[in-house]
């Protein structure tokens, strides 16, 4: 049965509990969101906002591991303390998978909602897959346009027996053949910190990934609404693969502290053959605040729908960590205090996205 569109609880019913999501009401062809999507002002996606394309964001890899080593590890570092966003090329990650991952993640969200919601929340016969709408939709006053699949990696064993049969040994290349990157990465990042780190303790501060599929159905107000609201993420290192429509805001630090609404947003521009990536909340605790994740948000289109597949690199959940001794030392204060991941993992879900404010539960302050 549809929905009526101004009874919130059918609306639940319909989007949250029965797992129609947004592109069950798309479906429907209404030709205005619901209330319940509208974001408030200062949360929408104002393109007078938006500044061009940031200064040396795209970095070849191919240089990473020859004579200008160290000119490639610098403007990663650069990077990753300011925007806290850049994109890599000649990765290493064939562009046929790249282009196989968003053929399988349109077809997942295109399959009937009998299939999908198999791995509803609540319902799912395994925590390693869940499917849903827009972040928390119980505890959010205005509702993301965007339905998505987490599928969290344990092994290639749990992975082929429990994640859904038409994307996981797509899913499963996709990570495979990023993680010798993101492992490079990180491994720099941490030394341009003056920092050793051991293969056991590094292991556990970058041992855990996660995986979303992000599906954006066409919009019919896309000025009202967000795909994802402001955020940064909680780990240390997301990858993101986006498809050639773009929407992916991230924003630019100002001296003056803007005022919501005011703030300056930098697009990230798809690049054929690219891949984003950006510092979580979890590198920048242990950097004590050198590296800054990023907070970013992403705008919903009325034209075609778009998909966008993050792999979300941390700490595995036991992992226990805070600023590294040695930068501490150094700065003469710590800035943040240990937490466990997963306890960081719940507070972050808890909530509903509202900026960098999940970092408050590492505050020292």
């Amino acid at each position: 049965m549809a929905p009526s569109f101004n009874d919130e609880n059918s609306l639940f019913n319909f989007v949250v509990k029965e797992g129609n999501g947004v592109k069950g009401l798309v479906d429907l062809g209404l030709t205005e969101v619901p209330d319940r999507y509208i974001q408030p002002p200062h949360h929408r996606i104002n393109n007078k906002q938006a500044a061009g394309s940031h200064e040396n964001l795209i970095i070849d890899l191919s240089e990473f591991d020859g004579p200008n080593h160290e000119q490639v590890v610098k403007a990663i570092a650069h990077a990753s303390e300011t925007l806290g966003f850049f994109q890599v090329v000649n990765h290493g990650v064939p562009l046929e998978l790249l282009e196989s991952l968003k053929v399988v993640a349109h077809q997942f969200f295109g399959q009937p909602v009998e299939k999908k919601v198999v791995y509803l929340k609540g319902v799912s016969p395994t925590p390693l897959v869940q499917y849903g709408t827009s972040f928390v939709p119980e505890n959010e006053k205005a509702w993301e346009w965007r339905d998505f699949v987490t599928m969290t990696y344990t092994n290639d064993a749990e992975a082929r027996e429990l994640w859904p049969n038409d994307c996981k040994e797509v899913v499963l290349e996709f990570i495979k053949t990023t993680s010798e990157m993101v492992q490079k990465l990180l491994q720099a990042l941490i030394n341009n910190l003056g920092v050793k780190v051991g293969d056991s303790r590094f292991h556990e501060l970058t041992g855990f990934n996660t995986v979303n599929l992000n599906f954006y159905p066409p919009c019919p107000n896309p000025e009202l609404t967000v795909g994802i609201g402001r955020h940064s993420d909680a780990g240390m290192l997301t990858v993101l693969l986006q498809d050639n429509i773009g929407g992916l805001y991230v924003r630019k630090a100002e001296p003056d502290h803007a005022s919501p609404g005011n703030e300056l947003w930098v697009e990230i521009p798809p690049v054929h053959g690219a891949l984003v990536m950006n510092v979580g909340d979890s590198l920048q605790i242990l950097s004590n605040g050198r590296y800054q994740s990023a907070e970013h948000r992403v705008r919903t289109t009325n034209t075609v729908s778009r998909v966008a597949v993050p792999i979300f690199n941390g700490p595995l959940p036991t992992t226990k960590f805070g600023p590294f001794p040695e930068i501490v030392a150094r700065d003469g204060v710590a800035r943040y205090k240990e937490v466990v991941y997963g306890e960081y993992l719940k507070s972050y879900f808890e909530k509903s996205l509202d900026g960098k404010k999940s970092l408050e539960f590492a505050s020292m302050e």
